[in-house]
């Protein structure tokens, strides 16, 4: 079955689809720096590199053969991220659902899924969601909307996402969000599960944060200074728990297990623990793509290694986006 892929990164929600068995003939990234990254491990699709507000029916079509069984991807979340400004529809960012749902509506494929930040479901944003699901109503899908964890999906992470499913009214699908292979708690995959062999071999990026040539397989951490904002909690987990939501920052990023979880000396005060200051870093490019689900396999290609930080970020983890392909492929054969 052919998907659509818009807002795609580097991909990871393109190869949990693939790994469900759908091709993705094309897809569409406004990021520069990604190019290159998406290009070498998607080998079998042609990237549109474009805004997508330029982009139309036409500009999509000579590389399709065949129908449209599917449009994925999920529009740039910052402006609803309960980290931001929540700003949501009213931010330029936000309205790019709107895009989503003009080439929805061009295509009018079989289904449809759109990822996003479960800050969207704020109160505040009440309205907004509600014109959203009006929108894909009036455009013939019937619509869900799910609230769901990542580390219920076989993914080793702490990360709150909302998905909107559609599919075309016309088919009369019943469509169940699937229950993740990982929701009982004895069935958790953990960060020793994920990144213990990486500690070892572990090194710093160059000076601005550059790229490491001596890391490998990209296994480099940021460096640099802690914000008061970031020492205002813990940022270490266990190796026995699911690593925090992984950010789209090298400055953000949380810290390895290695170290002994922070301590807490006042409101927005949180420090390392005395005589263990060493053993506090970043943990590696490599090592946050493992939590997010990217196979050793998948090459990172950057200079800056911030820009790596940001686009696995920004992806879907791949195991999640798996598990529900892997429904949504099952609720099509079932109506077809």
């Amino acid at each position: 079955m052919n998907v659509i892929s818009l807002f795609s990164g580097c991909g990871g929600l393109d190869l949990g689809f693939e790994k469900a068995g759908f091709s993705i003939p094309v897809a569409n990234e406004y990021d520069p720096t990604i190019y290159e990254t998406f290009k070498v491990n998607h080998v079998n699709t042609h990237l549109i590199e474009s805004d997508i507000r330029q982009i139309t029916k036409k500009d999509i079509e000579p590389y399709i053969l065949g129908d449209v069984d599917g449009i994925i991807g999920g529009p740039p979340c910052q402006s609803w991220s309960e980290a931001g400004a929540l700003r949501g529809i009213e931010d330029a960012r936000g309205q790019l659902f709107f895009d989503y749902i003009r080439i929805l509506k061009e295509f009018m494929p079989k289904f449809f899924l759109a990822e996003n930040v479960s800050g969207m479901l704020a109160d505040r944003h009440n309205e907004a969601v509600h014109n959203i699901l009006r929108l894909f109503d009036e455009a013939g899908y019937n619509v869900s909307l799910t609230l769901v964890n990542a580390k219920d999906y076989g993914v080793a992470q702490e990360r709150k996402r909302v998905f909107y499913i559609g599919f075309r009214k016309d088919l009369d699908i019943k469509f169940t969000f699937p229950k993740g292979s990982t929701e009982k708690e004895c069935d958790k995959i953990t960060l020793r599960d994920t990144i213990w062999d990486l500690q070892e071999t572990a090194v710093p990026a160059l000076k601005n944060n550059r790229h490491n040539p001596m890391a490998i397989n990209s296994n480099e951490y940021f460096v640099g200074a802690y914000s008061p904002i970031f020492m205002s909690r813990n940022r270490v987990k266990s190796w026995d728990e699911q690593a925090f939501t992984v950010q789209a920052s090298g400055r953000q990023c949380q810290l390895h297990p290695q170290a002994p979880k922070m301590v807490k000396y006042g409101k927005d005060d949180c420090r390392f623990v005395p005589g263990k200051e060493n053993l506090y870093r970043r943990m590696t490019i490599r090592e946050i793509a493992r939590v997010q689900g990217f196979p050793d396999s998948f090459q990172f290609i950057y200079s800056e290694t911030n820009n790596a930080y940001k686009m696995i970020g920004n992806a879907v983890p791949v195991n999640l986006a798996f598990e529900v392909a892997t429904a949504i492929g099952q609720a099509l054969s079932q109506g077809a």
